[in-house]
């Protein structure tokens, strides 16, 4: 690492930066294809596979690279690199469940790190698991099928108990002792059929130490019932102090009402969290049903979509969607992204061009290969990451989830307290046994105080929210990137591929001592085919498009962010920026002014050295996207400070940032040199943002609180940043921070709301205003309140996405 300070970023040598890396890639959302049995490069973080030719003994565990120079990089000193420790294996097998598998996961959205292949509760809070990965066949969910089976069955006899209960001793149908015993026999089913799932997860909680809603649900519940069931059988076990009348009284209406209201708190519940997969289901839904595939006989036939292959030639006509990812090799046509990208204006496509699966072609027929099926699309890339980053938690709920932890233990202290409470000081009302009142008071504060608000707040609205950002092209790794992404006061830019289309093309040669234009061309285009940097292959495809065939190049070696050098035809050749040229001793002076007049009208230039000597440079340009100046009038606007940080010449990249109006850039910087800026930044007290798309800009997304990563960058770039861009648009950038504003909003609501109404509901049911107002709550008021409750916070939640 360049441990310089970054001030002396601006007193570089003018001249254009040209990253060239073996390990780069510009396949747009590459990071975010997490393919099966992938492993990582623990030098530059690529994804790697068992096929690898370079492979290293390492401590006995093979450890595979992307190229050799990764892994002589790695053999000269293992330690260097801390994702491999001493006596540990650090490459770890992501197996990502494809889009279309079988094998469903199922999780619980208030603690994703729980994961089973089977249905059931979660261990920790009770709450019905669902599947990690929604699809569009999947049925309705099996528990609000059960629940409202055992809801509607047991309904009827939950309306008899209770009305017995309110009006049998009034109107004198039975006996008093009847009565019970009929009461008795028709909340059995309710309490042991309707509320079985229920008592399993009050005992589950207790198990695993893990107190939740389900442990006062089932200790109020069943304290009702075994206390009425007693009562009934064994009334004489009673003391005289729980006599009203010569009786003691029984409570089967509450419990049954308790239950059955908390099936229905539970079936509202359900189907509210399944909106919540919404935006999910609709980007699954993009996906055409069949593809229309053009045999190598001429014949056409359409086929199911999962029968489409890499390789096949496709036919997409027009008003059709584009069935997988592919290039275009016939035709041309608009396509309408929109989508996908949140981009309204369709974009040209001719043949070379990428096609995404699942956009919309307009108006023109086009013929194309497929390179990307099933679970390597950036359809199901898209919707991975979005299922990924709403099963992350917000550094938020970590409040959240340190109050629950106490308050289930709290609220029974309270109950415990409420019921001797009552017992010994409480008045005797319309004859009836001041304890009586303190169990019901206890049963009372039990069911109120559920925390399922409190635990649904913020993952309901990280999942409404990044479903909601997916249709805008934006994807939030987590859900701490969504916290974050509003206190960003401070965004650093790169050049190449974020301010500019990434797309540069070769504008014109400079040839130098007794070279010619070919000649040079040829050279840097052979040495530079390595490469995959936009930079690079601007040089290469001209090569090629005038026909030239390219050499191999011995020795190849890259010097990230200066640029590259190796052998050919026994020549020493290296191209790049002036720091590499300074590096070698090779004297620049006869054609710098050359190049310091094409820096100041925004162009890209690099050196080329033949054995020592400067043999000729070569200009290349790439436009300024269309949206970009709109912006960054939108982000200063917000009152963020806009700073621009590029590998490219000081001169060059002051002509790019006076038509964009950025004031603070910083030329010809290295990777190092980037990470050191931000690191000044963030001590100096700013919230940082790193918005870039390539190797180089990796360390720098990794050390920012925000690093934004361009999808049509490289995949080293976005496994570093926190949120990638679909479109490579930074209007996205404004359109990120007000959903991160919103989401915040939202959950605080949430929160506010969970807390207000267990601080009113508690002392409520615990008869605090009794002495003042006459009040008391009801065990079946405060199970409906405590139902309510969780649906007020879903339905907030699902406000986002109208926002």
């Amino acid at each position: 690492m360049n441990e310089s300070k970054p001030d002396h970023l601006t007193q570089v040598n003018v001249t254009a930066s040209h990253e060239h890396s073996c390990c780069s890639s510009n396949t747009p959302l590459a990071a975010i294809n997490t393919a099966v049995d992938v492993l990582k490069d623990p030098v530059c973080g690529m994804n790697v596979t068992v096929d690898s030719p370079h492979e290293f003994q390492h401590e006995g565990k093979s450890i595979y690279f992307c190229c050799a120079g990764c892994k002589t990089k790695f053999a000269a000193n293992p330690a260097k690199y801390p994702i491999v420790a001493p006596g540990s294996f650090a490459h770890t097998k992501t197996t990502a469940q494809p889009a279309n598998s079988t094998d469903t996961i199922y999780t619980c959205p208030m603690h994703p790190e729980v994961r089973q292949d089977h249905q059931g509760s979660c261990p920790k809070c009770g709450m019905a698991l669902e599947p990690e990965m929604p699809t569009l066949e999947a049925d309705e969910n099996p528990e609000l099928v059960d629940f409202k089976r055992r809801f509607i069955w047991t309904l009827p006899l939950t309306v008899i108990v209770t009305t017995l209960a309110m009006a049998g001793h009034r109107l004198q149908w039975f006996e008093m002792a009847t009565q019970s015993w009929i009461e008795l026999i028709l909340s059995l089913p309710i309490v042991l059929w309707a509320g079985w799932p229920f008592f399993q997860r009050g005992v589950h909680s207790i198990i695993n130490r893990s107190p939740n809603m389900w442990t006062l649900i089932g200790l109020g519940t069943s304290a009702a019932f075994v206390y009425s069931a007693i009562a009934t059988i064994m009334p004489d076990v009673f003391p005289a102090s729980f006599m009203t009348m010569g009786r003691v009284s029984v409570y089967f209406e509450a419990a049954a009402v308790i239950i059955s209201l908390t099936l229905l708190g539970q079936i509202l519940e359900l189907k509210a969290r399944s909106q919540t997969s919404a935006a999910i289901k609709s980007l699954l839904g993009l996906a055409p049903k069949t593809a229309r595939r053009i045999n190598t006989d001429g014949t056409e036939e359409d086929i199911p979509l999962a029968h489409v292959h890499v390789g096949d030639t496709l036919r997409v006509r027009p008003g059709e969607k584009v069935p997988v990812d592919g290039v275009v090799v016939e035709g041309g046509s608009a396509v309408d992204e929109s989508m996908l990208t949140g981009e309204p204006v369709p974009v040209a496509k001719r043949i070379g061009d990428q096609l995404i699966g699942a956009t919309l072609n307009t108006n023109g027929g086009l013929v194309m290969r497929t390179e990307q099926v099933g679970s390597l699309t950036v359809l199901a890339s898209i919707v991975l990451m979005v299922v990924q980053a709403q099963r992350s938690r917000a550094p938020m709920q970590r409040m959240a989830d340190q109050v629950a932890g106490y308050f289930v233990v709290s609220v029974v202290s309270i109950a415990l307290l409420t019921f001797v409470g009552w017992g010994l000081f409480g008045p005797q009302i319309n004859s009836e046994s001041s304890w009586v009142y303190g169990l019901i008071n206890a049963v009372a504060v039990l069911i109120i105080a559920c925390p399922c608000a409190l635990g649904l707040a913020t993952p309901m609205s990280i999942m409404v929210a990044t479903g909601k950002a997916a249709t805008q092209g934006i994807l939030f790794r987590d859900a701490a990137a969504i916290e974050n992404f509003r206190k960003v006061d401070t965004l650093i830019v790169d050049k190449t591929g974020t301010l500019t289309e990434g797309k540069p093309r070769l504008d014109s040669i400079v040839a130098h001592l007794d070279y010619t234009k070919d000649e040079v061309l040829y050279l840097a285009a052979s040495l530079d085919q390595g490469s995959e940097h936009p930079l690079a292959d601007a040089i290469v495809q001209a090569a090629r498009e005038r026909g030239m065939k390219l050499a191999k190049v011995d020795g190849f070696e890259s010097f990230t962010g200066i640029g590259v050098s190796g052998s050919l035809a026994g020549k020493r050749l290296a191209l790049g920026n002036t720091a590499l040229m300074s590096q070698l001793s090779v004297d620049i002076e006869p054609l710098k002014a050359k190049a310091e007049a094409m820096r100041t009208e925004g162009a890209s230039v690099m050196l080329l050295a033949v054995d020592g000597h400067l043999a000729g440079l070569l200009i290349v340009t790439d436009p300024i996207k269309a949206s970009t100046a709109e912006a960054l009038s939108t982000l200063r606007s917000s009152g963020i400070r806009v700073i621009m940080a590029t590998g490219d010449g000081l001169t060059t990249a002051k002509a790019v940032a006076a038509k964009l109006g950025i004031d603070e850039v910083y030329g010809e910087v290295k990777p190092a040199d980037k990470l050191t800026l931000v690191d000044k930044l963030q001590r100096e007290g700013h919230m940082v943002a790193m918005a870039g798309d390539g190797i180089n800009d990796a360390p720098a997304l990794a050390k920012a609180n925000i690093g934004i990563a361009m999808g049509t960058g490289t995949d080293v770039a976005m496994y570093s940043a926190q949120v990638t861009l679909v479109k490579g648009d930074l209007r996205g950038i404004a359109q990120a921070r007000a959903i991160s504003e919103q989401t915040i909003t939202n959950m605080k609501q949430n929160l506010g709301f969970a807390f207000v109404y267990n601080s009113l509901g508690v002392p409520l049911a615990a008869g605090v205003l009794y002495p003042f107002t006459g009040w008391l709550l009801s065990p079946m008021i405060a199970a409906l309140a405590m139902s309510l409750s969780s649906v007020s916070v879903i339905t907030n939640a699902l406000r986002l996405r109208k926002s």
